[in-house]
C-alpha cells in the first residue's frame, strides 16, 4: 500500500478515535460519556455531546454544528443544572426516557421526563435538522419527545415557535444568562396569542420589541421579509394552535436565529468561504423599534428623527407639551378636548405604511373585508381605529378594530399597511386625501394643540389660585381641616387636570361579549364560587379561553377588592403572576377577565390524594421557585411595591405546563418609595397563613408575605394543609408539627408519600429549613424574598431557624382562641369591605 495513503488512514483513524464519533442514535446498550464521545447526525450536520461554554468549567449536554469549526451550540439539555466534573453520561433510563446522570447517582440531572405508555424500548436520534428525537422503537419509531419542542436560545429552520392550545405546549426562545452560562436568561422571544397574535421580544416581563401582526405574507414590523426572502414562512392561527415556522428556500444555507442576553434578536448565516458567521438581520435596530417609544396614541417615524420622531395620531394631542417639546414622547397623546366621535359626522383618516398598533387587545373578525370593517367600526363609538387583518392576502382579508389606546405604532418609507384612525367631523374636514401628513393637516394639529395647551395652562393656573386662596382662608382661621365643599371643589379641579391622563391600558369588554363567551353565565361554565362571587370559564369569538370573575350583585364583600385588583394587577407583568386581560363594567355588572389557566389552583393538586402524585419533586421545586420569584417581583422589582396579604395554595393557579401564577390581589396593599411596612385596623387574609404580628396587631410588611410563603412551602413539600390534625400532637398545626420533628432530626418523616422516590432527601431538608426560616416568630428574623430566592437557587450554608410562630389550637365550644405565638386555624378568607 502507498505509504502516504497508509499514513493518512492512520491519522484519520486516530482522529476518529480521539473524537469517539458514533452513530446518530443512543440506545439502552449504547450511551455517551463525557470523555469526548459524540453522536453525529447521518448527514454530518449536527453533533450531540458534552461541552463547556466560554470560560466555564461546568459541563452541559448540547447540540452544535458538526462541520462549523467555530463551535456554535444551538440547544442545551441541562441548561440550569450543570455537571461540575467529567463524570456525566447520557443514556436511556429504565423508564424509557433520555436522561443525563452524574457519575453513579440514581436520580438524573436532566431527563426528557415524559410518561411513556406501552413499550419502553426507546432510542434517541439526532437528525440533520438539529432536532433530537426520542422514538418508540417497537411502534414504527413514533416520536414521543423532541428537543424542537423545548428550544433554548436558538431558532433553527423548520423549528416551530408558538403555542398549542390542544396540549398547552408553548415553544419559546430564551436567552442564555451569559456567554459562560447557558441557564435560562432574562430575555425571551415568543408568540403572544391574545387578540391578534404577534411575536414579542421580552426583557423579563416587559416587551422590548414587537414584530407586528401577520399581514398574510409577513410580519408588519419586519419589512425585510420581502418576496425574495430566503425563507419559506408558515404562519398557523387556528383554534388548535398559533405558531410560526421558518423554512429555508435553499437547503445549503446554514442559518440560525438567536435571542441573546442583551435583548437583541439576531439572524446569522454561515459564510463558508470566510469561515465565520455573518449577521444579516437584527431587532430592535432603531429607536422606533423599541416598544411603546412614542407612548399611547403616538406613532414613530424615523424619517423625522432630525426634528422629533414621535407624532400624535390624527385627533390626538401630546399629553405633556413640555415633555414633547423636550423630545420625550413616553407619555404619548390624548384625545383633543371637545372631540366628538360618536354618531356626529365623524370619519376616518388613513395612515399609510404603518406597523399597526399592538393587536393583543384588538378585536378580530375574519369573516368580513375592509369596507365592512369600516362600517363595523363606525357603528361602535368605542372603536378608535381599524385595519385589514391579512392586508397582503388577495386584497385584504379580515378586520382588526381597536377600542382603547393605540400603542407601539410606527411608519416606514415603503413597507407596512394602511391604518384608519377615527376623527371627528372637524378633523375629517381638515385632512385631505393626501392623508395626515399633508401640510394643512399638520398646521391644523399644531394650531389646535397650541389652543389645547393654553386651555390646560389656564386650568392649572385657575386651580393653583383656588388652592392658594383656600390655604390662606384656613391659615386665617388657624385650622387645617377640610370642609366638604372644599373637597368637592378640589375634586372638580383635579378632574379638569386629570382628564387628559386617563388611558386605556386595561381593555374593556362589552357585557354582550362576555355573556356570549360564557354561554350566558351557564352553570356548566362555572369554575367556582368565592366571597367575591362566581367565576366562569369563557371562550371568546377568536377561540381564546378566559376566566371571568363576576362580582355578585348581592355580595356584602368584594367591591373594594374589585377596585383594588383593577388598580394593581393591570400594572403588573410577570410570568408568575396571573394576567388580567380586561374588565367589564356595565350597569350593576362588574367583572374581571383573566387568562384561563386549565389546571386551576395548586391546592386542587397537593391536597388531593388522586392528583398529588402528578406533581413530582422536580415540578414542586419549580412551583416553589416560581412562587418565590413572583413575590420577589411584587416586593422589589415591580413599578409598585406590593404586599399581597393573602398568599395561599388556592390563590396560586397553574397553567397548562403546571407553572405557578399568583392570583387574587383584592387584599393587596401598595407601598411607595422605601416603605416596607404598615398598620391597619382591617385585618384581612386567611388564618393559618397570616403572620402573628399581622393577625394580632394589624401590623403587616413584606415579612408578612414571607411568613405566608413559608407556610405554603411546607404545604407543598408535605402535601398537608396547615390546619391538618396530627393525632400525636392534636394541639399543633403543620408548622408546629414540622418544627417538632426538625428539633428531633426527623423532619424527613414529613415528606409527602405521593413523591415516592422522586425526591432528594438533601433538597427536601433544605426546603424544610427554608420554610422554617420564613415562619420564625419575629419578623426581623425572617429572610427577605430576595434571600429566599437565592437560598432556593444556590448551594449555600443556611442559618438555623428559631422558634416559629406555630399555632396552638384551644377548643372552647365552637371557638378557636389564640394566644402569644398563635393564630387561628380557620381556613377561610376574611374580607371586610371598608375604606383603606
Amino acid at each position: 500500500m502507498n505509504p502516504v495513503k497508509w499514513l493518512v488512514r492512520i491519522l484519520f483513524l486516530l482522529f476518529l478515535s480521539h473524537l469517539s464519533i458514533s452513530a446518530d442514535t443512543i440506545t439502552v446498550d449504547h450511551f455517551i460519556r463525557d470523555n469526548g464521545e459524540v453522536v453525529v447526525s447521518s448527514g454530518k450536520v449536527f453533533a450531540l455531546g458534552f461541552f463547556s461554554p466560554g470560560s466555564s468549567r461546568n459541563r452541559y449536554v448540547g447540540i452544535w454544528y458538526f462541520q462549523v469549526p467555530e463551535q456554535t451550540v444551538v440547544w442545551v439539555a441541562n441548561r440550569d443544572n450543570p455537571v461540575k466534573d467529567n463524570s456525566g453520561n447520557l443514556r436511556i433510563d429504565g423508564r424509557g426516557n433520555l436522561a443525563l446522570f452524574h457519575g453513579n447517582q440514581t436520580l438524573p440531572v436532566w431527563s426528557s421526563n415524559i410518561s411513556i405508555t406501552g413499550t419502553r424500548n426507546t432510542i434517541a436520534q439526532i437528525l440533520d435538522s438539529g432536532n433530537l428525537v426520542l422514538l418508540q422503537n417497537d411502534t414504527g419509531r413514533a416520536v414521543v419527545w423532541q428537543s424542537f419542542d423545548y428550544p433554548t436560545n436558538t431558532l433553527l429552520p423548520f423549528m416551530k415557535l408558538g403555542l398549542s392550545f390542544r396540549t398547552g405546549l408553548n415553544r419559546i426562545i430564551t436567552s442564555w444568562k451569559s456567554p459562560d452560562d447557558p441557564g435560562i436568561g432574562n430575555c425571551s422571544y415568543r408568540i403572544n396569542p391574545s387578540g391578534f397574535p404577534q411575536l414579542y421580544l421580552y426583557i423579563g416581563s416587559a416587551p422590548r420589541w414587537r414584530t407586528g401582526s401577520w399581514t398574510g405574507r409577513r410580519w408588519s414590523g419586519v419589512p425585510e421579509m420581502t418576496s425574495n426572502y430566503i425563507f419559506n414562512v408558515s404562519f398557523v392561527n387556528t383554534a388548535d394552535e398559533v405558531s410560526i415556522t421558518y423554512g429555508v428556500t435553499n437547503s445549503s444555507f446554514i442559518t440560525r436565529m438567536v435571542t441573546n442576553e442583551t435583548g437583541i434578536q439576531q439572524r446569522f448565516t454561515w459564510n463558508r468561504e470566510a469561515k465565520h458567521w455573518i449577521e444579516f438581520w437584527d431587532a430592535p435596530k432603531d429607536q422606533c423599534d423599541f416598544y411603546g417609544h412614542c407612548g399611547p396614541n403616538g406613532y414613530c417615524n424615523p424619517v423625522h428623527s432630525d426634528v422629533f420622531e414621535c407624532t400624535c395620531f390624527p385627533g390626538f394631542v401630546p399629553k405633556s407639551s413640555q415633555e414633547w417639546y423636550l423630545r420625550d414622547g413616553g407619555r404619548g397623546c390624548v384625545k383633543k378636548p371637545g372631540n366628538s366621535t360618536c354618531q356626529n359626522g365623524e370619519g376616518f383618516v388613513k395612515v399609510e405604511h404603518a406597523k399597526v398598533p399592538d393587536t393583543s387587545a384588538a378585536r378580530v373578525d375574519m369573516s368580513i373585508g375592509l369596507k365592512q370593517c369600516e362600517v363595523k367600526c363606525l357603528r361602535n363609538c368605542s372603536c378608535v381605529a381599524y385595519a385589514s387583518a391579512y392586508a397582503e392576502s388577495d386584497g385584504g382579508i379580515g378586520c382588526l378594530t381597536w377600542h382603547g389606546d393605540l400603542v407601539d405604532a410606527r411608519t416606514y418609507t415603503d413597507a407596512g399597511q394602511d391604518l384608519y384612525i377615527r376623527v371627528d367631523a372637524n378633523d375629517l374636514a381638515r385632512y385631505t386625501t393626501k392623508g395626515p401628513f399633508h401640510k394643512k393637516g399638520v398646521l391644523a394639529i399644531t394650531i389646535v394643540s397650541a389652543i389645547v395647551l393654553f386651555l390646560i395652562l389656564l386650568a392649572l393656573l385657575h386651580c393653583s389660585v383656588r388652592r392658594l386662596r383656600k390655604a390662606e382662608r384656613r391659615k386665617r382661621k388657624n385650622t387645617f381641616s377640610f370642609t366638604s365643599s372644599s373637597l368637592f371643589e378640589d375634586s372638580i379641579c383635579e378632574k379638569e387636570i386629570d382628564e387628559s391622563r386617563r388611558n386605556g391600558d386595561l381593555p374593556f369588554f362589552d357585557l354582550s361579549t362576555i355573556a356570549a363567551a360564557t354561554n350566558n353565565f351557564s352553570t356548566d361554565n362555572k369554575l367556582g364560587q368565592g366571597g367575591f362571587g362566581p367565576v366562569y370559564k369563557g371562550v371568546l369569538f377568536n377561540g381564546k379561553e378566559i376566566a371571568v370573575k363576576r362580582l355578585s350583585k348581592h355580595s356584602g364583600q368584594g367591591v373594594q377588592e374589585f377596585k383594588n385588583e383593577i388598580v394593581l394587577i393591570a400594572k403588573l407583568q410577570h410570568r408568575n403572576l396571573v394576567r388580567m386581560l380586561g374588565c367589564c363594567i356595565e350597569g350593576e355588572e362588574k367583572m374581571l377577565i383573566y387568562e384561563f389557566l386549565p389546571n386551576k389552583s395548586l391546592d386542587s393538586f397537593i391536597f388531593d390524594d388522586s392528583k398529588s402524585s402528578l406533581l413530582d419533586w422536580k415540578k414542586r421545586l419549580e412551583i416553589i421557585c416560581g412562587i418565590a420569584r413572583g413575590i420577589l417581583y411584587l416586593h422589589q422589582d415591580s413599578r409598585l411595591r406590593i404586599i399581597h396579604r393573602d398568599l395561599k395554595a388556592s390563590n396560586v393557579l397553574l397553567d397548562a405546563e403546571m407553572n405557578p401564577k399568583i392570583s387574587d390581589f383584592g387584599m393587596a396593599r401598595i407601598f411607595g418609595g422605601d416603605q416596607i411596612e404598615g398598620d391597619t385596623k382591617r385585618v384581612v387574609g386567611t388564618y393559618g397563613y397570616m403572620s402573628p404580628e399581622y393577625a394580632m396587631h394589624g401590623h403587616f410588611s413584606t415579612k408578612s408575605d414571607v411568613y405566608s410563603f413559608g407556610v405554603l412551602l411546607l404545604e407543598i413539600i408535605t402535601g398537608k394543609k396547615n390546619s391538618t390534625y396530627f393525632p400525636d400532637n392534636p394541639s399543633s398545626n403543620l408548622v408546629g408539627h414540622v418544627w417538632d420533628l426538625w428539633e428531633e432530626d426527623k423532619a424527613i418523616e414529613t415528606v409527602d408519600s405521593a413523591l415516592a422516590d422522586s425526591y432528594s432527601a438533601d433538597e427536601f431538608l433544605k426546603c424544610v429549613q427554608i420554610g422554617l426560616l420564613c415562619v420564625q416568630e419575629h419578623a426581623t428574623d425572617r429572610p427577605t424574598m430576595s434571600t429566599v430566592v437565592f437560598m432556593l437557587s444556590n448551594e449555600t450554608a443556611l442559618p438555623l431557624p428559631k422558634q416559629p410562630a406555630f399555632i396552638v389550637k384551644t377548643q372552647k365550644g365552637d371557638e378557636i382562641s389564640t394566644s402569644e405565638g398563635t393564630g387561628s386555624v380557620n381556613d377561610a378568607t376574611i374580607t371586610m369591605v371598608q375604606a383603606r
